[in-house]
């Protein structure tokens, strides 16, 4: 999954999540941790399989469940702790969010659900590891992906990222506009 797609996913679930369980909109510091938690697993793996070559692919210890689960439930208790359990649920469910995405992602395609992922080291890395081509690796993976979305068949997958993309937009501006108008903590009026 592209990294749009998972802030995306990422703060669709946690807007929807907050506003019905603790009737709030997500402020700032939450759409940061959304955004970091959303992007962490590719910011863990891609850069240290492709770029340093210390994991052996793009998808090992950051989409691991066995390093997931522990660093969810981490972020949320030291957020707690903190007086900011918002923003560690936004970055843990986040970051947890992004492991099913990746995994379902290839079905879009025609490729069986990718479960293998989630548990490395006991399953071998995927995601190939070039040491030092981080931007090889990425333009590689990118050239593909143009080459699948500008076919007809892909007409679909591209309504279906629409409505994705626009959704958390949507979202958002609703959220944003809330906080700019000065009711922040109130998701009905």
């Amino acid at each position: 999954m592209w990294p749009w797609e998972h802030v995306a996913v990422g703060y669709i679930a946690y807007s929807l999540l907050s506003r019905t369980v603790v009737a709030r909109r997500p402020g700032v510091p939450e759409l940061f941790a959304v955004l970091l938690g959303s992007l962490g697993p590719d910011l863990i793996d891609k850069p240290l399989a492709w770029g340093l070559g210390v994991l052996p692919g793009g998808y090992s210890l950051g989409h691991s469940v066995f390093f997931a689960v522990p660093l969810a439930l981490a972020a949320v208790g030291v957020a707690a702790l903190a007086g900011r359990g918002s923003t560690g649920v936004a970055f843990g469910l986040s970051y947890l969010l992004h492991l099913p995405a990746d995994v379902y992602y290839f079905v879009v395609f025609g490729d069986p659900p990718a479960y293998g992922i989630l548990f490395w080291p006991l399953v071998p890395a995927a995601g190939g590891s070039i040491r030092g081509d981080l931007l090889s690796e990425a333009l590689r993976y990118f050239t593909t992906f143009l080459a699948d979305v500008t076919t007809p068949e892909a007409v679909p997958f591209l309504v279906g990222e629409a409505l994705l993309l626009a959704t958390a937009a949507f979202l958002l501006w609703r959220d944003t506009a809330a906080r700019r108008r000065g009711r922040p903590e109130a998701t009905t009026r």
